[in-house]
């Protein structure tokens, strides 16, 4: 069982997924900013477009390269181990595609026909598929750079990470997709054979699109070659990387039941593959303050509220009343809380192999770094609950 605690101490890689609305990206910065506070280097990466984690972080915006985050404001009391920085950075589709266009260009030359082209500029940053790929390539970067001890990615909503951790695999295909080989390799015997098919595949697309942009098309894939083969072996290395020990896998939730059916759906397909999830975090949960039953409670409410009549204005009378309001309060939390409960149960049974905690609701928004600092406080402090339903807390 790898318990987050751990996971902060020794991992180098932790991405975090999940649905949106249920606190994954302040899970990524709590536990990003608990590495630094460990004394590590660390580095946290959103590929979420919406900004959350600038905002969780108290910062007006971020760039795609990592900024360095003072130590005065994630280190307030002075008690973080010596060594560690926190840094953050947000995904820029465009640029990263650049800078991968002119690492793999075989001259200068090439990698200036590919950036001045009019159709790789429309596509760079809004082709399907193009920001799951480039999110890996920046992960990647910042593994081989070996500046950082821990980077913890902050995925998109759920099905989109699924794409996210796909993209090398994707690219592969792409590479040796016919289609690709076709446009890529003009001077080849086939395609000299084949010119007259090329035309007629082409000639309808013109009609449409006009002949200038199918030329750019063209021009586009034939600046690629002599390139795909450092695409290739970027996207096995990254795929390596994710299936590393190093690598761990948070998978985030609420107990709202559509959360909980997308934590699942993504659990699931985690299982499919090569990856499984190493930590299961589940935020906004209701604890049990006590070990009687809503219904029991709620009895106590009524008994306490029935008074005779003639002694209802009496003091004793309006306590026993504020009492049946406490009581009656109490029910309705512990029955929020053994519905939640009953709600994560089959998550839970699911990654059964995972660290699993609770992070209780706080009452109030995370937007700077004292409240994502007690958000860390809970994650790292222990697991669960036990799934029978038992206090989290002692009664009281």
């Amino acid at each position: 069982m790898t318990d987050l605690s751990r996971l902060v101490d020794t991992s180098h890689v932790a991405i975090c997924c999940g649905t949106g609305g249920v606190g994954k990206t302040t899970t990524a910065a709590a536990l990003a900013i608990e590495g630094a506070r460990r004394g590590r280097n660390t580095v946290v990466v959103t590929i979420d477009p919406a900004k959350r984690l600038a905002n969780a972080l108290g910062l007006d915006e971020l760039s795609n390269a990592p900024h360095a985050i003072p130590r005065a404001r994630w280190d307030r009391d002075g008690r973080a181990r010596p060594g560690g920085h926190l840094h953050a950075l947000m995904l820029d589709t465009k640029t990263t595609f650049d800078q991968l266009v002119v690492k793999y260009a075989l001259s200068d030359e090439q990698s200036a026909q590919i950036l001045e082209n009019r159709f790789y500029r429309n596509i760079a940053g809004a082709l399907s598929g193009t920001q799951e790929y480039m999110a890996m390539e920046k992960l990647y970067e910042l593994h081989d750079a070996g500046t950082f001890d821990l980077i913890v990615v902050d995925t998109p909503p759920t099905r989109h990470a699924l794409d996210f951790l796909d993209a090398p695999n994707r690219l592969t295909r792409l590479l040796d997709h016919r289609v690709f080989r076709f446009f890529i390799v003009p001077t080849r015997a086939t395609l000299r054979v084949g010119s007259r098919a090329a035309q007629a595949f082409l000639r309808p697309i013109a009609r449409v699109v006009g002949s200038e942009a199918v030329d750019d098309v063209i021009a586009f894939f034939r600046a690629f070659e002599g390139m795909e083969e450092g695409f290739r072996e970027r996207a096995a290395a990254v795929n390596a990387l994710l299936a590393s020990s190093e690598t761990k896998f948070v998978l985030v939730t609420s107990p709202r039941r559509d959360a909980v059916e997308e934590a699942e759906f993504f659990a699931g397909r985690l299982a499919e593959g090569a990856y499984a999830v190493d930590a299961l975090v589940v935020n906004r949960v209701h604890d049990h303050y006590c070990s009687i039953s809503p219904d029991v409670l709620r009895e106590r409410a009524a008994q306490l509220a029935s008074v005779d009549r003639a002694v209802v204005d009496s003091p004793e009378t309006a306590a026993r009343a504020r009492l049946a309001d406490r009581y009656a309060d109490l029910a309705e939390l512990e029955e929020i809380a053994t519905r939640e409960r009953a709600e994560l149960a089959g998550l839970e049974e699911r990654v059964a192999s995972a660290s699993i905690v609770h992070v209780p609701e706080l009452g109030h928004d995370v937007h700077d770094f004292d409240a994502l600092g007690a958000v860390a406080a809970h994650l790292v402090a222990g697991t669960a609950p036990g799934r029978d339903g038992s206090a989290s807390v002692p009664d009281r």
